[in-house]
């Protein structure tokens, strides 16, 4: 209930704010486990999302977050769950492969934290990690644009990414990543240019 009063409130003051357009909504599944990767340019970054995903998103947080009382209140509330940044943190996985196998969805920001120059950094191993230890769809998400007040921020969610074959050869968390960031790439590459039409 929280998360959906949570989502009606940010739609209502970030869409015409910030003009979003959303492309590829259609690409997410409606049922089954998914996982929701996006690069990570601001802090607005997960509500953006969550408002333009079409399903409800469990976000993994950074576990400064829980420790202030009204945020880390919240932030159970609308189901996200935090991760120890820097360290193998156990609790956070098993808490992600839940979700999964509960056939939620699950929202990753493999970079770690935001790009201070908008430039895509290289994913961190845990997205892939959950990628391999799930049979969870992988949907790339690109954030395109500028957070500035009626300035176009384009969200584009891409297809599934084409981990068959990965899996098969066994690969390593490491270059599953690779290959989702290397889709987000795609996506940022593909939309930027034309970020300020309708």
């Amino acid at each position: 209930m929280l998360y959906g009063l949570g989502k009606l409130i940010c739609s209502i003051i970030f869409k015409p704010l910030f003009l979003i357009k959303v492309i590829g909504a259609e690409n997410v599944p409606k049922k089954g486990p998914v996982i929701i990767c996006s690069n990570h340019i601001s802090n607005l970054d997960p509500p953006v999302v969550g408002i333009t995903c079409p399903r409800q998103i469990h976000f993994m947080a950074k576990d400064e977050l829980f420790q202030k009382k009204a945020i880390g209140w919240l932030l159970r509330n609308i189901q996200a769950f935090p991760v120890k940044r820097g360290m193998k943190d156990r609790q956070a996985l098993r808490d992600g492969l839940d979700v999964l196998k509960n056939n939620h969805t699950l929202g990753l920001f493999p970079e770690g934290t935001r790009s201070t120059t908008g430039e895509l950094k290289q994913g961190l191993a845990g997205a892939g990690f959950f990628a391999l230890r799930s049979n969870a769809v992988v949907i790339p998400c690109a954030v395109i644009g500028e957070y500035k007040a009626f300035k176009r921020v384009k969200v584009v969610y891409g297809k599934p990414v084409n981990l068959e074959q990965l899996r098969e050869e066994k690969a390593s968390a490491q270059e599953v990543v690779d290959q989702i960031m290397a889709d987000i790439k795609k996506l940022i590459d593909s939309h930027k240019a034309n970020v300020t039409k309708a």
